[in-house]
């Protein structure tokens, strides 16, 4: 009893001072707490210092701010404050994560953020810092561990004093193109930061940085990024495929051929670059890869099936580059595949009938890949497939149904498909998108039926088909997801009230159709429609008013009367505007001037009479009114549309000198003033040092001008440049008309690069100026039916790209220089009603030209003519080709190179 007393007594004493020891340890943690704080005082008010130096109410460029910094109030500690984070012991702030929050000012030197000495994590990223640079006061942040000033708006040259920071493991200064980086500093930074691991400067300036920097990268680099920062030069690779731990690269510059050894990497992506030759086969070793991108580069050959060993490989890029061969077979059984995008190339051969794997496969896009064959029915049951891209190839035969339910969106677009479209697709209740145009589909489709089955639907494009359309006008649903709805070419014969139940709808497109009769009133289309196309139809009535939203409306090529409404100036957005073939008639409503966003007006080929009117928007690049009966003279107020690229006043009856303070409009690539009544001196200012630089086309014929032009023609810069013509755009669009040999020749578009001078019918005098010969991109010139005297210049040979030449009724003299031979692209030429001497050159083109090429020179000789040359005693004239067929060659190219209008595609 005793030993159990003495026993229980010792227990009560052991417990009793294990409470007092945890009651004393508490009440000193206590009093130390009351003394010092969790969050310094003085780290509390820099804070809150630093939260006032920004406007907060910027609205955030991330949908949910990570840091609410308004939630910050000096009664609370810091420490529990959104975004900071304390050190346990000190209360010390160790870490800010201010990303995100959509705040604007900027971070001076003496900013209240460099008192937070003890710094280890510092986030800035998405936020607006006005262009200003990053201060050297960063590099006192000598503890900091983690920087991202990623898409913070800050600019000019990275201070030396960033590579300070010693203990850095991961810098992010991505996204940030007006920062600017240099290699001294690159190579310091690279240098110091030994226990890097993440590296991300995409999307800054590195354009004069050598790629050298990269030797002094830490081994202990996990992540490295420089895309779109424009660094060139030498690779390192052998280095950089040495590092143990990198698994992610992202890179542009040279394709390293070692990439094979890297067997660790799991991230590669060499995207958008000048990258060229074969993939190497050494891409098989890369088992542990599982994101893949060469895509947009100039990469070569046939890919080589390397994908075999690639198990956890998940997302494939090769697009846009010049592939060719067939496709790889082990692309079709990766178990992981989600993506797989090879768009833009040159394959042969067809896709394969049977795969064994891709059960997760979510995108596939082999659009514009010059694939041919069927479309094998096993890409439609795949279980996870949302996204299929197949359009622009060479498919045909019948769309097989889809069992899977998942497709999303759809493009078989520009193949040649036959047959109906699958009673299942109606059923594809996910489906946002379909796209079906340039086929030759045929079968019924029930609009109504089909609408009111796929309620998710956003985009529809059924144009360039051989469908039959049944529209049920009573509509007793509403679409309000459906955005664009294109059945251009669908023999619709009249307006579809089916379209007031797209709520919603901002894409319209019903053109070429057979639609008859007056358009309906457009407000029943919904207040959201933004492009409104009608184009080539059988129209009738006056021109409707768009609803308010409109910014294109096009309702070209039909049969529409009266008046342009001055009603149609309400429509404030309007951007584009093309009336163009239609019969309307009157005064150009001058209130279209107000239009300040108006971009391209096209009223050509109509009745309208009166004047140009006096002011147009300062926006407006493209004005045409050529084929109607318009007077007066030229406005002097075009001059305020700086932006002017396109102007077209052909065919009217316009009465003025040439207009020479068109020399100011910079911008300026065609200019036709032919066929009016335009007249006097054409001979350039003094003054003006880029008189039209960037004309293309220049038609000033049929009209009483006189000079000639050697000022203009000297600074045609545009001109001389062979592969300037390409350097802005993919694609020219001509809409205009000229004349060719007395023929009306109208072009809407072309799709090559396309320079001509028309002088043609004036009362030019003079000789034709040598500087001729420098306009290398030059394809056509007239100068027929003027008063040019001398010798055709020896450098029009120089005009290597040329297919159209007439010089006919002048009054040239000479011989017909034997440099015309270099001209191998030369389909047309006339030199006929001259004072031409001696033999007709015999080689290359010349042996394809008739007698009406020279008739009315009697001093000339030789083949085609009957008068032989006195050296050609003897002998046979050279073969000529099948004129009849020459001559449909000839016909053909009037009709695709003629003076026709050039201009940029701004759609």
């Amino acid at each position: 009893m005793r030993i159990l007393f003495r026993h229980g007594l010792w227990q009560f004493l052991c417990i009793s001072f294990f409470f007092f020891f945890f009651l004393h340890a508490q009440f000193i943690t206590s009093l130390s707490s009351s003394e010092t704080g969790l969050c310094p005082h003085d780290q509390s008010i820099a804070l809150l210092q630093f939260k006032n130096m920004f406007s907060t109410d910027v609205v955030s460029v991330c949908d949910h701010p990570e840091t609410n910094i308004a939630s910050w109030n000096e009664d609370v500690d810091c420490c529990s404050w959104s975004g900071v984070t304390c050190e346990d012991e000190t209360g010390n702030v160790i870490g800010l994560q201010l990303s995100c929050g959509g705040r604007q000012g900027t971070i001076h030197s003496n900013s209240s953020l460099f008192l937070l000495s003890h710094l280890q994590r510092l986030n800035l990223a998405y936020n607006d810092f006005e262009r200003s640079q990053i201060s050297p006061k960063f590099g006192e942040f000598l503890n900091l561990t983690h920087l991202n000033l990623s898409s913070s708006v800050i600019s000019g040259e990275l201070p030396f004093e960033l590579s300070h920071l010693s203990k850095l493991v991961s810098l992010d200064l991505s996204d940030n193109p007006g920062l600017e980086l240099e290699t001294s500093m690159m190579k310091c930074l690279a240098q110091n930061l030994t226990h890097s691991r993440e590296l991300f400067l995409q999307g800054t300036r590195m354009d004069s940085v050598s790629p050298d920097f990269m030797l002094n990268l830490s081994s202990s680099l996990t992540s490295l990024n420089l895309a779109y920062s424009g660094i060139t030069g030498n690779f390192p690779s052998s280095y950089i495929f040495s590092l143990p731990n990198l698994q992610i690269l992202n890179l542009r510059g040279l394709l390293p051929t070692s990439i094979g050894n890297f067997t660790q990497i799991t991230y590669v992506d060499l995207s958008s670059n000048n990258f060229s030759g074969e993939v190497p086969s050494s891409f098989s070793n890369l088992a542990q890869l599982e994101y893949l991108s060469l895509h947009d580069n100039n990469f070569k050959g046939q890919i080589p099936d390397v994908f075999e060993k690639m198990s956890k490989l998940s997302a494939l890029f090769f697009g846009r580059n010049r592939f060719t061969g067939r496709l790889p077979s082990s692309i079709f059984n990766l178990p992981q595949g989600l993506s797989l995008a090879f768009q833009h190339n040159n394959f042969e051969g067809s896709l394969p009938e049977f795969k064994n794997g891709l059960p997760k496969l979510s995108y596939l896009d082999f659009s514009s890949c010059f694939l041919n064959g069927t479309i094998p029915p096993w890409i439609f049951g795949l279980p996870s497939l949302q996204f299929l891209y197949l359009q622009n190839n060479h498919l045909s035969g019948n769309i097989s149904e889809a069992p899977s339910k998942s497709l999303q969106s759809i493009d078989l677009g520009g193949n040649s498909l036959s047959g109906s479209i699958p009673r299942s697709f109606y059923d594809l209740q996910k489906m946002t998108d379909l796209r079906l145009s340039s086929n030759t589909l045929n079968g019924v489709v029930e609009i109504d039926l089909l609408f009111s089955k796929l309620r998710s639907l956003e985009l529809l494009d059924l144009s360039g088909n051989n469908f039959s359309l049944i529209i049920n006008n009573s509509v007793n649903f509403a679409l309000p997801t459906l955005s664009t709805l294109s059945l251009s070419s669908c023999n619709i014969k009249e307006f579809p009230h089916v379209l007031k139940a797209f709520v919603n709808i901002q894409i319209l497109d019903l053109s070429h159709n057979k639609i008859h009769g007056e358009v309906p009133q457009c407000e029943f289309l919904g207040r959201n429609l933004l492009k409104l196309e009608l184009s080539y139809n059988l129209l009738e009535g006056e021109l409707p008013i768009p609803p308010l939203t409109i910014t294109f409306f096009h309702v070209s090529e039909n049969n529409l009367t009266g008046e342009i409404p001055t009603a149609i100036c309400h429509v404030k957005d309007l951007q584009v505007l093309d009336l163009s073939h239609n019969n309307l008639a009157g005064k150009i409503p001058h209130c279209l001037g107000n239009l300040s966003k108006l971009l391209i007006l096209n009223l050509r080929m109509n009745r309208f009479e009166d004047t140009i009117p006096e002011a147009f928007g300062s926006n407006l690049r493209r004005l045409s009114l050529n084929g109607n009966k318009i007077g007066g003279s030229l406005p002097m107020s075009l001059l305020n549309c700086s932006k002017l690229q396109v102007l077209d006043v052909g065919s009217n009856k316009l009465d003025d000198i040439f207009p020479q303070w068109l020399e100011s409009l910079a911008e300026l690539q065609l200019l036709v003033l032919r066929s009016n009544k335009f007249h006097g001196d054409v001979r350039g200012s003094n003054a003006n040092k880029n008189l039209f630089s960037k004309l293309k086309i220049f038609d000033l014929s049929r009209n009483n001008f006189n000079g000639p032009p050697t000022r203009y023609i000297e600074n045609f810069k545009a001109m001389m440049n062979v592969s300037g013509s390409q350097s802005d755009e993919k694609y020219s669009s001509l809409d205009g008309s000229s004349t060719m040999k007395g023929s009306d020749i109208e072009m809407v578009k072309m799709f090559t690069p396309f320079a001509a001078i028309d002088l043609s019918y004036n009362k030019f005098e003079g000789e034709i100026p040598k500087v001729i010969g420098e306009l290398k991109s030059l394809s056509s010139l007239s100068l027929s039916h003027n008063s040019f005297t001398g010798q055709i210049p020896a450098s029009t040979g120089q005009l290597t790209g040329l297919e159209w030449l007439d010089l006919s009724y002048n009054h040239l003299s000479g011989e017909i220089p034997i440099e015309l031979e270099n001209l191998t692209f030369l389909s047309y030429l006339d030199l006929s009603w001259n004072n031409l001497t001696g033999p007709i050159p015999k080689r290359r083109q010349f042996g394809t030209f008739g007698n009406e090429s020279y008739e009315g020179n009697m001093g000339l000789c030789g083949f085609p003519l009957t008068n032989r040359c006195r050296d050609d005693e003897g002998l046979e004239p050279p073969p000529l080709i099948n004129f009849q067929q020459e001559a449909k060659r000839v016909f053909l190219l009037l009709s695709v190179f003629g003076f026709v209008l050039f201009f940029i595609c701004t759609i």
